[in-house]
């Protein structure tokens, strides 16, 4: 299985022009990826070069027949007439979806920088291998006191995740919005959370459960272990220093199929490198 996680900042090129046309031919050209995680999608901006207020969520859903398309909604404002301002993620699967869940990040009153809301969306997808869960996030890039309480969120996410899959939940066996839906043990979460390698926030997200719930890893460290993360950030920006915070994290369960895991090499255009996740 092959999964590729990308922070596309609206579809920014190398002109700083937005084009998810563009953004999908590079993606083709990256791999044959099964499942595609994608933060930075928006509809009804024309703050960016190109921007023409057109809906990605929508234009990427049509570009990539064969997947079946997710958007997480983070913010969602008001713009000119009946037209709403979108900003949020994406996740695209070839695997049959059992559920979607998306999540409203915290977004605690930080006066000092401009912020917005943030949030994740969780997708189970049905595998050859059994129930995989997917969830890709972006956190807040200015305020810690944000990125802290939504590193918090993430991991309390995963905790009940975990324990609604390790429980024989009772539900109804009709149709109706009550029947039960298995939950998957095995998780990938995949994101820009605009920390580094060396943050508190790293680790904490990272800190073991006390109620036996499989802590979260890193699956760089897991498949490259005692070398420094691949920088994903800033490759191709000529004022500033390289540097990582765009992570893949995986469940305990899933490290022994983890085949590879790497940064794509390429200046698409956005600050972001793509990463790349395959498991046996």
């Amino acid at each position: 299985m092959k999964l590729i996680s990308w922070n596309i900042q609206r579809g920014r090129g190398l002109n700083n022009t937005c084009s998810i046309a563009r953004v999908v031919a590079d993606l083709r050209r990256m791999a044959d990826f099964d499942v595609l995680c994608l933060q930075e999608v928006s509809s009804g901006y024309t703050d960016l070069a190109g921007s023409d207020a057109g809906n990605q969520f929508m234009q990427l859903a049509r570009l990539l027949p064969g997947y079946t398309p997710l958007a997480g909604i983070a913010t969602d404002t008001m713009g000119e007439g009946d037209a709403r301002l979108l900003f949020g993620n994406m996740i695209f699967s070839r695997y049959p979806v059992t559920q979607v869940l998306r999540h409203a990040l915290p977004w605690p009153s930080d006066a000092a920088v401009v912020s917005m809301q943030r949030g994740a969306i969780e997708a189970t997808l049905q595998t050859a291998q059994g129930l995989l869960r997917v969830s890709t996030a972006q956190l807040e890039r200015l305020s810690l006191l944000q990125r802290a309480a939504q590193v918090e969120r993430l991991r309390e996410l995963h905790r009940d995740a975990s324990l609604h899959a390790a429980a024989n939940c009772p539900g109804e066996d009709d149709n109706g919005p009550f029947c039960v839906v298995a939950r998957a043990m095995p998780a990938l979460l995949t994101g820009a959370f605009n920390f580094l390698p060396d943050s508190q926030e790293y680790r904490r997200l990272q800190t073991p459960f006390e109620d036996g719930v499989a802590a979260l890893r890193d699956a760089w460290r897991l498949a490259h272990p005692g070398l420094p993360h691949a920088p994903s950030v800033c490759l191709h920006a000529n004022a500033a220093t390289p540097l990582t915070s765009d992570f893949i994290f995986v469940s305990a369960d899933i490290a022994p199929r983890l085949r590879d895991v790497r940064v794509i090499a390429g200046n698409f255009g956005p600050d972001h490198q793509p990463l790349l996740i395959e498991l046996d």
